[in-house]
């Protein structure tokens, strides 16, 4: 970590738990946001950048839900997996106070409350994977074991 740089909570989190990761730092207006140009300016393919998205389910309540920067959340591919009959998106306003991370920001990593995480499956096949660092401007790049270890994160097929 550079002398700069501000630890999050997610990045506290990983060192308490002694996770090798990676910081990666970038710059983007917040109209341009979005986990594609977040890819491109960190020179990572999309595949290999995640968005977290928090949603919520008719049975379980809340979940984060990880899937990669070119795809988009089959929310009834995570209804199925965390055991709901219905899953719908969290509408943005309620993003903050749920999770304690802005839009942009949000992480399954030191959240507000720890909502059971659903990653794509195809996390696996990278050797590292980026997510947001808990703010605008930080990537977290880490091992794709190591972060289903510290979440306890579930893989299922909710990418399409």
């Amino acid at each position: 970590m550079k002398a700069n740089q501000t630890k999050t909570n997610a990045v506290r989190a990983l060192d308490r738990a002694s996770i090798t990761y990676e910081l990666r730092n970038y710059e983007l207006a917040a109209e341009d946001f979005n986990a594609e140009a977040v890819a491109a300016l960190l020179g990572m393919a999309p595949e290999t950048i995640f968005k977290t998205l928090i949603a919520h389910g008719d049975v379980t309540g809340h979940l984060f839900a990880l899937v990669p920067a070119s795809s988009e959340l089959d929310l009834r591919a995570l209804a199925t997996a965390a055991g709901n009959k219905r899953v719908e998106l969290v509408p943005l306003r309620d993003v903050l106070d749920l999770t304690g991370y802005m839009r942009g920001a949000v992480t399954p990593l030191a959240a507000k409350k720890a909502y059971p995480v659903f990653i794509d499956e195809t996390a696996e096949i990278w050797p590292q994977i980026g997510i947001s660092g808990g703010m605008r401007g930080l990537q977290i790049v880490l091992a794709p074991d190591d972060l289903l270890r510290i979440t306890g994160a579930q893989l299922a097929n909710i990418a399409r």
